[in-house]
């Protein structure tokens, strides 16, 4: 019989279920045994009771009862063994907007995924933040996620308990976020907030190839298996005549792809979006179609623009914007939009 372990969660392992950790920690659990200690408060996150469904943040510590004698599990190692090539060790590093001795901004470049996958090697965020230790002993880890295609404001913790402070402050909402968007046609009205639920329908393969999620009717939400209420709120800020639009995108709940699902829903997908709004077909001009064809990228045109937060140690109020990638950049000046022409945030100036 194994003694009381006390093993913390790394930042590869952030946002997997309790369950799924323990079973890839300890193979020889079984699920029943895993919701049992659970259920007995035998497993504990930071000191806490957690159910077997809790989602981990990088940095906590889960307390293992004994256990009985097995050989030893494998355990996955803190870093990849892989060393980032000096271009992408160049690119990460070049990608910091602002950090101090707790935390870490990043302006994510589009096509970089934050944490790895089937095939992705070390070349994500997490995977790259051993450039970005900057004289701490120990990598920085990811306190939230962004798309593969999503470009933009990316924060990281350079300490567990400035994880885990920060995790709490997402979770219960007291960070405001802004995404910036050209979406096809122009939605009406100019502003509204879209309630569908999501739900994650199947991909194709075995390794769930496609997987996408499912815009659910608010009233049909709570019958849905799967399914979670999500909120956006969207504002047009400039149009290209009936074709295309400037939106901003305040995110109230986070489930994933929810911006582009919703958009979508609403028959204005984000420009580029293959996966929600058909890349290869042309937008005929009635909001359909995600491709606006001629030299505007085909790229996905969603950018995490902006974060309000309270600083996790200081309380400060801290305020963050990240600049346009370039091909979105390039899209806007095809348009004529111009930064300095819209509000910073036309949530908070519409009341």
């Amino acid at each position: 019989m194994s003694g009381v372990q006390h093993l913390q969660v790394s930042g590869d392992e952030a946002d997997m279920r309790l369950d799924r950790w323990l079973r890839k920690r300890f193979p020889q659990l079984g699920q029943g045994m895993i919701e049992r200690m659970c259920r007995k408060g035998e497993v504990r996150l930071d000191g806490a009771r957690a159910r077997a469904n809790a989602r981990l943040a990088g940095g906590q510590t889960v307390r293992i009862p004994p256990l009985p004698d097995v050989a030893p599990p494998p355990v996955p190692p803190a870093l990849s063994a892989a060393v980032p090539s000096d271009a992408d060790a160049a690119m990460i590093r070049a990608a910091v907007l602002w950090k101090d001795e707790h935390l870490i901004v990043l302006n994510k470049p589009p096509g970089l995924p934050s944490q790895g996958g089937s095939g992705q090697g070390h070349r994500h965020v997490d995977g790259l933040t051993r450039e970005l230790m900057f004289g701490y002993k120990d990598r920085p880890v990811l306190v939230h996620r962004l798309d593969k295609d999503t470009s933009g404001l990316l924060l990281l913790a350079r300490t567990p308990r400035v994880a885990r402070r920060l995790s709490e402050a997402f979770r219960d909402r007291s960070t405001r976020k802004l995404y910036w968007a050209a979406v096809a046609g122009v939605p009406h009205p100019a502003m509204g907030t879209i309630r569908y639920g999501l739900v994650k329908a199947p991909g194709r393969g075995a390794s769930g190839e496609g997987e996408r999620m499912r815009c659910i009717h608010p009233d049909r939400v709570a019958d849905t298996e799967g399914a979670k209420p999500a909120r956006t709120d969207y504002a047009v800020l400039e149009r290209l005549g009936s074709r295309a639009a400037w939106v901003a995108l305040r995110p109230v709940t986070g489930r994933t792809h929810q911006l582009r699902a919703h958009m979508a829903e609403i028959g204005h997908p984000i420009v580029g979006d293959g996966k929600y709004g058909g890349s290869g077909q042309e937008n005929p001009g009635d909001g359909w179609g995600a491709s606006l064809g001629g030299a505007i990228s085909r790229k996905l045109h969603l950018h995490a623009r902006a974060l309000w937060l309270a600083h996790p140690v200081t309380g400060k109020a801290l305020h963050f914007t990240a600049p346009l990638p370039e091909h979105m950049a390039r899209s806007w000046a095809a348009f004529d939009w111009r930064e300095g022409d819209v509000p910073e945030d036309p949530f908070v100036e519409a009341g």
